[in-house]
Order: C-alpha cells, then structure tokens, then sequence
C-alpha cells in the first residue's frame, strides 16, 4: 500500500459498506405510504410516537420513559439546559468524548475529570471528590468507551451507584457502543440497575448510519418530561421524517441481524489493530477491548502526540488531538485510534506508518 493514500485514524465513524441502504429504501416507501402525514408534520418533542413505542418495548420500560432526539449528542444539550446552571459541577471520566466536554463548558459548568482506568472509573478518586464537593450529574461512557475502548466492570457498576444514592448525583449513561460487543458478556446497564438514578442515552449512529439522526433516551417519566420541554422551546420536534423510516426498520425485524452483520465486519478490524500494534509497536500501553470503536495507547514516555501528529502529516497519516479528551490537563501522550472506517490492510499499514513517526519523534 503506497504512503500516498492517506489513513484516517481520527473520527469513529461507520464503515460505509455497513450501511443497509436496500432496506432503509424499502422502509422509507412503506413508512411514508402508512405515515406519510405524521411524519413530515410537525409532532410532540417527545418523538414520533411509534417509534417510542417500540424502543420502550424494547428496552423494557414504559413509553413515557422514552425521548428520541436527533442523535445522543443533541439529547445532552438538552439535559445540559435542564440540568446545569453556571458553575455548577459536572464529572466526566478522563479521558472522555471531547464533544460532550465541549457542551459541558458552553453551559459553563465546572468540570473535573476522573482518571479512567481499563475495568472503569478510578472509584477511590471519585470518592475523593465526592467528600470535597457533590456533582449535578456524572457522564460516563461504561461501554467500548470513547476515547479509550475501556469497559466499566460489574463492582464498579454496583459501586458507581451506591455512591450516586449516597451523594445525591444523576449518573449520565451513554451506551451507543454497547451492543457492538464482538466477544464476551456484557455487564447490566447503570440503568437497568437504578432507574430513577440514570439517565440512559444511545442512538442508531452505529448501528444504521449517522444519516438517521435517531438517537433516544431513557429516564423517569417527569425527568424526561421536562427534557422535552427544552426540546420542544428549541426545535418544536425532531426530525420525524428519518425517525419514521428507522421506526419501520425496526419494526421489520431488521437491528439483529444488522447487529450480526457489524461483528461480523468490525471484530476482524479490532484484531487487525491489535495484531498491528503488538507486532510495530510492542513497547505501546494499549487497551484491549472486546468490541466498539476504539483502541486507546499512552506512547512512550517523552514522546507528545501533538509532536507525533505534525510528524504523521508527512506520512499522510492523520490523528486526532490527545488533548481534547481531558477536561483538565493531561492526554499529553495520550492517543486514539478508531479502526472501524478502515480495511484490515488499511489499519495494519496506518500502525506501521505511526510506529515510523513515534520512531522519528523519539530520535
């Protein structure tokens, strides 16, 4: 593979091939044909009602605990105006998705990262910070997190809600990595295990296509509520019209074996990153995740990812900024690399072309 073709490892995107365009054509026709009217009219802020009913069905709760958005991202905005006011105090695990950092502080709430360690959050830091002062909410990503691939363990789960009773704080669970689990068994949800405690976020970014802007949440029937609420002051509805066609999708059966399809496609990329980076890079501290986007390494020591980043460039090789995933100080060596998008070749030849930069850096 010629170093003239660029390699991305910057943004977790799908790969293209992933997307079941034959079947969102087929469920737009009989979506619009059945509820043409419905879903290109205005509707409540609480989403396209068909839709929550199937999700509610699905994840077992009652309709009124649902709310659909148009993506998770949108849907944190939303807790954010209802949530947070100036200088409040908002954890995030460290590092965390720089985007929601990013609403965070333009809702100018105060923000302490807790270092995240490979079975989840650094439980006797958050203790720390919990006796020094309560957060209003603490976001957290417990699957296949973004950025580092981690997963939260089962005790630390247990331990992250007791702490939430004890102290009084929402936990902020967003879970769209979750079902991408490509070997084995998965943890309970922070939800399924104290609903009035958890707000619950995911969406079909990754299991669609980012096109359909359907993301929801889940939460108590008066939380959400107020949620739609802001939603409503801010854009009257969603976008009805792509909740439609992914209401029909679902309703078609369609999410398993979609699911199947995207372990089938993805856990050969996880294992080809893997085996890259033992084979050019076995000095790297990487994490080793069962599924999701992510593989995250801390380079060695003296090495910054800013230095490593302008030095790629040349290789034609692009990586995303360390730094943004802190919400203090910190991802100085810290780096992520997103390995869906790619080809197995693509990604074994992305790791050799940033094993030869790290070299260059070092020298």
């Amino acid at each position: 593979m010629s170093e003239l073709q660029p390699i991305n490892f910057t943004r977790g995107i799908p790969a293209v091939e992933s997307f079941p365009i034959d079947e969102i054509q087929e469920a737009a026709k009989t979506v619009l044909a059945q509820h043409g009217a419905a879903i290109l009219q205005y509707g409540p802020a609480q989403g396209f009602a068909p839709l929550r009913e199937w999700l509610a069905e699905w994840q077992g709760v009652e309709t009124n605990q649902v709310i659909t958005g148009n993506g998770s991202l949108e849907l944190v905005e939303f807790i954010c105006r209802h949530f947070i006011q100036a200088g409040d105090l908002v954890l995030t695990e460290a590092p965390s998705y720089d985007r929601a950092i990013t609403l965070f502080r333009r809702h100018q709430a105060e923000l302490i990262g807790i270092a995240l360690e490979p079975d989840g959050p650094d439980i006797a830091a958050l203790e720390d910070q919990l006796k020094k002062r309560v957060p209003k909410l603490f976001y957290l990503i417990p699957d296949f997190q973004n950025p580092a691939g981690a997963t939260c363990s089962a005790a630390k789960r247990q331990r992250l809600i007791e702490l939430a009773e004890q102290y009084n704080f929402m936990l902020l669970e967003d879970a769209p990595y979750r079902l991408l689990r490509y070997r084995g068994e998965a943890a309970p949800t922070l939800f399924s295990m104290a609903p009035h405690r958890v707000l619950h976020l995911s969406s079909f970014t990754k299991l669609i296509a980012p096109g359909v802007r359907a993301g929801f949440a889940l939460g108590t029937a008066e939380t959400l509520a107020k949620i739609a609420k802001v939603a409503e002051d801010t854009y009257i509805s969603p976008g009805y019209f792509a909740h439609g066609v992914t209401y029909e999708w679902c309703r078609r059966g369609l999410l398993e074996p979609q699911i199947e399809r995207l372990k089938a496609l993805y856990a050969p990329r996880l294992d080809a990153c893997l085996a890259a980076l033992d084979h050019y890079m076995p000095e790297a501290t990487a994490t080793r995740p069962d599924g999701g986007f992510f593989i995250s390494m801390s380079l060695p020591e003296g090495t910054q990812t800013t230095a490593v980043r302008k030095q790629a460039v040349k290789r034609n090789l692009n990586l995303a900024d360390g730094l943004a995933f802190f919400p203090n100080a910190g991802g100085e060596r810290f780096l992520r690399l997103p390995y869906c998008a790619l080809t197995p070749v693509e990604i074994e030849e992305g790791v050799r072309r940033l094993a030869k930069t790290v070299q260059e850096v070092r020298a």
